[in-house]
């Protein structure tokens, strides 16, 4: 992520008053407006970015994809008010190389073009992994929330499994892939799925272990190095941070907006719970892997499964709770109004993945949902 270094908040809420640092990453689609199709312009794009957007732009792997970064911040409007300006100078920068910005967080259509970055790591990527390094773009969001004490954010990561499946089901907003509706709400998750290092954290006793675990990875030629390890919440390989990443990239920047302030919120509740003195929950990874599958399917409009004893309970009911439980950190950091705008909206809209599903069966074409997530895209 390409913030600054060594700004980073390192003290938990309630030490001295402060509130958790956080940033945001967003990777967007290149779509092209005529077929719908991923179109291989990124490095044409980010050069017709403006000079402060372009700093905070950054390749990926796939040459159809563009992420923007925000700084690191304190205050939420801060946030929006820089990913509302990334998101608008992607998007002109996108619309004058004829092709649109798109949240969308799996390629909708097709991927015409997969070859990688001319960059060594990418190359080993391709000669390790094979066919799983050009598979077709996949799009995320990333939400780095500061912790600089390692054990402690271990900790973190610990309380947060049992949530995640919660936060991953609004986020969703993949509901199509190469032309076809899935019938999830994130494909992306399910087509992670066979990475080996894309999953739910390991329950880790601290960062001894955890560091341990992330060498005998990289020592046996399992992962490359320490940023292929892509667990759903992980210590950051290059900041003090926890860095929450099993979510799709959000249709718009209120939803962005609303996910970022319900991590922080969690990560802060969980910095409580630990100084109380309270154990972490441990499911059982069977479940873990199978509460995140339960939610990247059905999304708001189902089940979800409560990791605290392994039932289905109805989406919204979970999520309520989530909210209650969080409650006290959101109102410290004055983000409360904006969860519950939030979410009462996201309950009368649906998701991403519902939004777009629901202009694709009313209209019978595919490009019109894309044309709409190109406009929600942008509109800020």
């Amino acid at each position: 992520m390409a913030l600054p270094a060594g700004v980073w908040c390192s003290s938990p809420p309630g030490s001295h008053g402060a509130v958790l640092t956080v940033g945001v990453e967003e990777e967007f689609l290149l779509l092209d407006p005529d077929t719908g199709a991923n179109a291989p312009v990124a490095e044409k794009v980010r050069a017709a970015l403006p000079e402060q957007a372009r700093r905070q732009s950054r390749a990926e792997v796939r040459r159809s994809m563009l992420e923007m970064v925000t700084g690191v911040c304190t205050d939420l409007r801060d946030v929006r008010d820089q990913l509302g300006s990334l998101r608008r100078a992607a998007a002109t920068a996108a619309d004058d190389a004829g092709v649109r910005l798109t949240a969308v967080a799996a390629t909708p259509v097709s991927e015409p073009d997969r070859s990688v970055p001319d960059d060594p790591r990418y190359h080993t990527m391709v000669d390790r992994f094979g066919p799983l390094a050009q598979d077709p773009a996949l799009c995320g969001m990333h939400v780095h929330v500061g912790v600089g004490d390692r054990d402690l954010a271990v900790q973190v990561c610990n309380h947060l499994r049992i949530w995640l499946p919660v936060i991953q089901a609004l986020t969703g907003n993949s509901p199509f892939f190469e032309g076809v509706d899935t019938g999830h709400s994130s494909w992306r998750n399910v087509q992670l799925r066979r990475w080996f290092s894309v999953a739910p954290t390991p329950y880790f006793r601290d960062a001894r272990e955890h560091d341990r675990t992330v060498d005998d990875l990289i020592a046996t030629g399992i992962m490359i190095d320490e940023g292929m390890v892509q667990w759903y919440a992980r210590l950051s390989p290059r900041y003090p941070t926890v860095e929450i990443r099993m979510g799709d990239v959000c249709a718009d920047v209120d939803d962005t907006v609303l996910v970022t302030a319900l991590i922080r919120a969690a990560v802060e509740t969980a910095i409580t719970e630990i100084r109380g003195g309270r154990a972490a929950p441990d499911p059982r990874d069977a479940v873990v892997f199978g509460a995140h599958w339960r939610a990247a399917r059905d999304g708001l409009g189902g089940d979800l499964v409560d990791l605290r004893d392994g039932r289905a309970r109805p989406a919204w009911e979970l999520i309520a709770e989530f909210a209650e439980l969080v409650d006290p950190a959101l109102r410290e950091s004055g983000d409360r109004g904006v969860v519950v705008d939030g979410l009462s909206r996201l309950r009368e809209t649906g998701s991403g993945a519902d939004r777009q599903r629901r202009i694709y069966r009313s209209a019978g074409d595919i490009r019109a949902a894309l044309e709409a997530a190109a406009t929600w895209t942008r509109t800020t």
